[in-house]
């Protein structure tokens, strides 16, 4: 993926851009990935805890560069959620932010440089690395599960090629960050700008801050990428009204876009000369699995569009067989060089092989029209987003058993409901969920019932609960 042929290749380009006006070179990422590895020397797991900071992104590219494998988190995380990771996977060191330090009195502080500093911890026996893992990420949002996807360095380029391909990127675009680096939506914008020596515009701002659009304009981003949410704040935000030249690109992906809202933004791109693309993706897959193509954002108003360059979909039926006819709802499978090696629980996973082959079974039912775009119909699994964060439900009810005693949890996309049969616990819950998660406590309604809904063998029967 990175060398350091390509890094030095772009010595000279502007890798990125911090809305404090800092700016560093890809030569400059090159001189830090050598000084950095020299404390590290060795291949090894390390956990990075991500901003959207220069200290982060240079950890990031150099850890890859480097091959000593990441595991990328919130900075944010909770502190009992990360130590419990800590304690299942063992890693050698943490890339974190110099305010997290204090969490960690005497480890020994091998580097620092960027508010980053790199920590070594006491793990006598590492895990086993498998030679082709190249990066760990975390398949539940921030509930803090230990279940992690195993990435490679094959995955990593092939998506990020294919993404660079359809969105046709250059080395003169400038995508401003409105998304983490730990998330693989966010962290792909890296990878396939970094591929051909663009540059990132960083920033931790918001979009409700004006700091946000004063750099934004400043430093003339060429494209704008978000979550459903995101296109809300968006809307509210009289984007349709502001005046923006330099931005020619908005990506969105990390749910399905309200089918209102989406049309809003294809007919104001397609009137403004701005492109608008619909993505579908998993981290499973890396990132990316489809696009819809600018060009076709009103007539296939609704579709996840068609399978990136180098992916395959089809659809199978309730016995695994190919459905071949158009308009027939079936589960989503996706075939390609970016689907990861699996999935790791425990230290001991990190050294398994390849156990996907390039297929991805996604758990989304979907639909194909009679000209091969394809459309999301729902859900197979106990999975919601988030304000793009990709929430297990079950890991969910999990958490909260820390607090309550009973509890279960459904929900759709931006709405995850809790019921819960102790009317006073119901702020505690909520307040609970989002601290621990991070994710706005918007998301998070709690409702009372009597008792929960169990079947002969003690599950809790969803079927019975009303998401309304």
């Amino acid at each position: 993926m990175y060398t350091r042929d390509l890094l030095l290749s772009f010595k000279n380009n502007k890798a990125a851009i911090t809305s404090e006006g800092k700016s560093m070179k890809y030569g400059d990422i090159y001189d830090f990935s050598k000084l950095i590895y020299s404390k590290i020397s060795h291949r090894c797991l390390i956990f990075s805890l991500c901003q959207n900071r220069p200290g982060s992104l240079c950890g990031y590219i150099s850890f890859i560069l480097n091959k000593v494998v990441p595991l990328m988190l919130d900075a944010s995380i909770d502190n009992e959620l990360l130590n419990n990771l800590i304690k299942t996977y063992k890693p050698e060191y943490l890339w974190l932010p110099d305010y997290r330090l204090p969490e960690f009195p005497g480890k020994h502080v091998e580097y620092s440089a960027d508010d980053y500093s790199l920590v070594k911890l006491e793990n006598d026996k590492p895990y086993a690395l498998n030679s082709d893992l190249a990066l760990l990420l975390t398949t539940s949002g921030s509930t803090g599960s230990p279940k992690l996807v195993r990435i490679s360095y094959e995955n990593i380029e092939a998506n990020a090629r294919s993404i660079m391909e359809y969105l046709a990127i250059t080395k003169s675009e400038r995508p401003i960050t409105t998304m983490p680096m730990n998330y693989s939506f966010g962290l792909s914008i890296i990878n396939s700008h970094f591929l051909v020596g663009a540059t990132i515009l960083l920033t931790s701002n918001s979009l409700m801050e004006k700091e946000f659009w004063e750099f934004l304009k400043r430093e003339r981003a060429t494209s704008i990428s978000g979550i459903p949410y995101t296109y809300e704040i968006l809307k509210k935000l009289r984007f349709f009204q502001m005046e923006l030249p330099s931005l020619t690109t908005l990506t969105q992906a990390g749910g399905k876009l309200n089918i209102d809202l989406n049309k809003e933004f294809a007919e104001f791109c397609s009137l403004n000369n701005k492109r608008f693309f619909v993505m579908y993706g998993q981290t499973e897959a890396t990132a990316r699995m489809s696009y819809l193509p600018h060009e076709f954002a009103l007539s296939k108003l609704g579709s996840m569009g068609v399978a990136i360059p180098g992916g395959e979909f089809s659809l199978i039926d309730e016995n695994k067989r190919i459905i071949e006819g158009p308009e027939i709802a079936g589960e989503l499978v996706y075939k390609g060089k970016n689907v990861s090696l699996g999935y790791a629980e425990c230290g001991d996973d990190l050294c398994r092989e390849d156990e996907n082959n390039g297929t991805l079974i996604t758990g989304d039912l979907a639909k194909r029209d009679s000209d091969n775009f394809y459309y999301i119909v729902g859900r197979k699994k106990r999975f919601i987003k988030l304000f793009g964060n990709r929430v297990n439900l079950d890991e969910a009810e999990r958490l909260l058993k820390n607090i309550i005693s009973d509890c279960a949890c459904t929900g759709e996309d931006d709405r995850m409901i809790i019921y819960i049969t102790d009317p006073s616990r119901e702020s505690e819950v909520q307040d609970y969920l989002s601290g621990k998660t991070g994710i706005n406590i918007q998301a998070f309604t709690v409702k009372h019932i009597d008792k929960i809904p169990k079947n002969s063998s003690g599950k809790t029967i969803y079927s019975s609960l009303s998401i309304r």
